[in-house]
């Protein structure tokens, strides 16, 4: 990576441009100082500073807070000023290397009491990962349109004659400078200066501990890429064991039975996917590509996501992420989206359970920790940087309705004693959840009235009106020949033959691992469908006493009810090549009418057209992109109940 840096020299001089809090430059400063090999380094911080600075980076990786009093005039109140010492800040790397290296460390800014705060509009410092620093920093001094201020220029003139005087013992010189004063500090300095009138000694200097909770919002980077960061600039820890750790809390039946499952530490699950994360975002001498390291959040936000709600992300949900989040940066005039911009993408692409996860891991503080030798802050961004931008997240669980505790959700029953839920899996027989099941049969009903009108669109006729108007006016049909002057109308033939059974796939399961659990269950009564599924182990996920929480892979609804025998033991259907076949020819062989509709992610095979003609039969393929993805989500979990006794008790335990 040596072509992206770029040094400006003035005698022994070498300066590294640098904008403060980003990552991409702490990683050049670290470039710089392998490359050059200087015999000093000096930062733009004052000296007054240099104590206590020299002890936060002692502390890193936890961040440290330096705060002390700023007079601003005699009619306004002193204001506190908040100094953060943060891993991927380019002052605070060049600091740290140079005392990890025994390297002279010289503070040579000027410390003044009423420094305005400057808002500027910078280019995003991504485009240094794909230009290198040079033309971004000729592309910065373009830019600048402002003049500088008195205290610019009293600050310029203090470092540049700093630089003069060090010039003197040293023959390397590394400067880590901002890039707004750089070019004002090399003018100054090839020229005589005298030494500045400025304060020695500051009172009243605190070093105080960051809560970890006011990490997720100060930052200069988020904790997710400054803990990477971290990770990465010493040799990298061994790959966590790939375990199934979940933030939702799941009990297995094997747990149970060996004394009750032992509680994972939300935090060891993040840490975790932080440790992964940070051996896949670029190799250990190359800058972190920003992009990856969002890329490898996305992916651990998903897999958590799927841990703790059962659903998977989606291609086209990431897809539209990624394009939401690039057009609200373009909007922002940045290359890549900030947090905020990744966090409200994710709500508006997924849903907020998704933008949750998202948020718990990009501001996870690894290093970070309550108890401290100094004295623990809370900071909130309105104490640093005078504004803030809020998020709201909703996530499914704290949904309830009007007049019930927010906070429900807590009250769930749980194990009183280790293995105490084993106690209800006694029953020989099992049933369904009678609330389930009448949401199931509804939605079955609905997929036979879209298949039936779907059929009557086939079968419809558009023909210029003569002198009936048939079933309407066709108004597409019309305009599109607009030229002719002529009103189209349509007659929607009638379908002969209902539809009977209806089959629904959410994932084939080509491997025959995601869904192992088959089953056939007969109606209970006049109303009610026969059904035959696969879906997740029930073991897997007890919930309850005799009461397991599974997800459906594919089923089908067969009405009338009590005819329906094993489909999964049919031999003539052994030819089928998976289990989404086998309840395809099972819905054609138990429909009492002509239809059959069959809603998955792709259409059924050729073959199966010619099966279903020979039966007298005919398929209605629905996508199943093309219905609601909210409602199937609902619709896909469902309650296995170990005998009729847990109908009673399941309220308490399914949610």
């Amino acid at each position: 990576m040596p072509h992206k840096i770029h040094l400006e020299q003035f005698g022994p001089v070498h300066a590294l441009p640098v904008l403060h809090y980003r990552m991409e430059f702490a990683h050049l400063v670290r470039e710089a100082v392998k490359s050059l090999k200087p015999d000093c380094v000096c930062i733009e911080l004052p000296p007054t500073l240099k104590g206590h600075l020299i002890r936060s980076l002692q502390r890193l990786p936890q961040i440290s807070i330096l705060s002390y009093e700023m007079k601003t005039g005699k009619s306004r109140p002193a204001r506190t000023v908040y100094l953060v010492i943060e891993p991927a800040d380019p002052l605070v790397e060049a600091a740290r290397l140079a005392i990890e290296q025994d390297l002279p460390l010289q503070l040579i800014d000027i410390d003044l009491d009423d420094y305005p705060l400057h808002h500027e509009a910078l280019p995003d410092s991504y485009a240094i990962h794909r230009l290198g620093l040079k033309p971004y920093y000729e592309a910065f001094r373009k830019s600048i349109g402002a003049p500088p201020g008195r205290d610019d220029l009293l600050r310029e003139k203090g470092m540049a004659f700093q630089l003069q005087e060090l010039a003197k013992n040293h023959e390397r010189i590394l400067f880590v400078c901002g890039m707004y004063h750089l070019e004002r500090v090399a003018c100054f300095y090839r020229k005589p200066q005298a030494a500045p009138l400025s304060r020695v000694h500051r009172d009243g200097i605190r070093i105080h501990n960051l809560h970890p909770d006011s990490c997720r919002e100060i930052l200069g980077e988020y904790p997710f890429l400054s803990a990477i960061y971290e990770l990465r600039r010493t040799p990298l820890p061994a790959e966590p064991e790939a375990i199934d750790l979940s933030l939702r809390k799941r009990f297995n039946a094997l747990e149970l039975i060996s004394g009750g499952k032992t509680e994972i530490p939300e935090e060891e699950v993040l840490r975790q996917a932080v440790t992964r994360s940070a051996r896949h975002v670029g190799g250990a001498e190359e800058m972190i590509d920003r992009q990856r390291v969002m890329l490898r959040l996305f992916q651990e936000a998903a897999r958590h996501y799927r841990q703790e709600t059962g659903d998977p992300v989606h291609i086209w949900q990431k897809r539209a992420f990624s394009r939401f989040a690039r057009n609200y940066a373009l909007l922002s005039d940045r290359l890549l989206p900030d947090l905020f911009q990744m966090l409200n993408a994710a709500r508006s692409c997924i849903d907020d359970n998704f933008a949750y996860a998202l948020y718990r891991l990009a501001t996870f503080p690894l290093f970070q920790k309550e108890e401290s030798d100094f004295p623990t802050i809370r900071l909130s961004p309105e104490d640093l940087w005078s504004g803030s931008r809020h998020i709201r997240f909703r996530p499914k669980e704290q949904r309830r309705g009007k007049g019930l505790s927010p906070l429900a959700f807590l009250r769930r029953k749980k194990e009183k004693r280790p293995g105490e839920w084993l106690e209800g899996f006694d029953s020989r027989s099992i049933c369904s959840y009678p609330p389930e099941d009448l949401v199931i049969e509804d939605y079955g009903r609905f997929l036979k009235q879209k298949g039936a009108k779907q059929l009557s669109e086939e079968q419809s006729r558009v023909e210029p009106f003569s002198a009936s108007m048939l079933d309407g006016i066709d108004m597409r049909e019309t305009l599109r020949n607009l030229h002719e002057g002529r009103i189209y109308v349509r007659e929607n033939q009638r379908v002969k033959g209902g539809v009977g059974s209806v089959v629904v796939i959410f994932d084939e399961d080509r491997g025959n691992k995601g869904f192992p659990y088959h089953m056939t269950w007969l109606g209970e009564h006049a109303q009610e469908s026969d059904m035959a599924f696969y879906a997740t182990s029930p073991e897997d996920n007890i919930v309850g006493p005799g009461i397991c929480r599974c997800e459906y892979g594919g089923f089908i609804l067969s009405y009338p009810p009590r005819r329906m025998l094993d489909v999964w033991s049919d031999g003539d259907y052994a030819f089928a090549r998976g289990k989404a076949e086998v309840l395809l020819l099972a819905a054609m062989d138990y429909s009492p009418e002509k239809h059959v509709v069959y809603v998955a992610a792709k259409p059924p095979r050729s073959y199966f057209r010619q099966i279903a003609a020979r039966l007298g039969k005919k398929i209605v393929y629905i996508p199943l992109g093309s219905l609601s993805p909210v409602k199937l989500k609902r619709l896909r979990v469902f309650h296995v109940l170990f005998g009729h006794d847990k109908r009673e008790i399941a309220k308490d335990y399914v949610w």
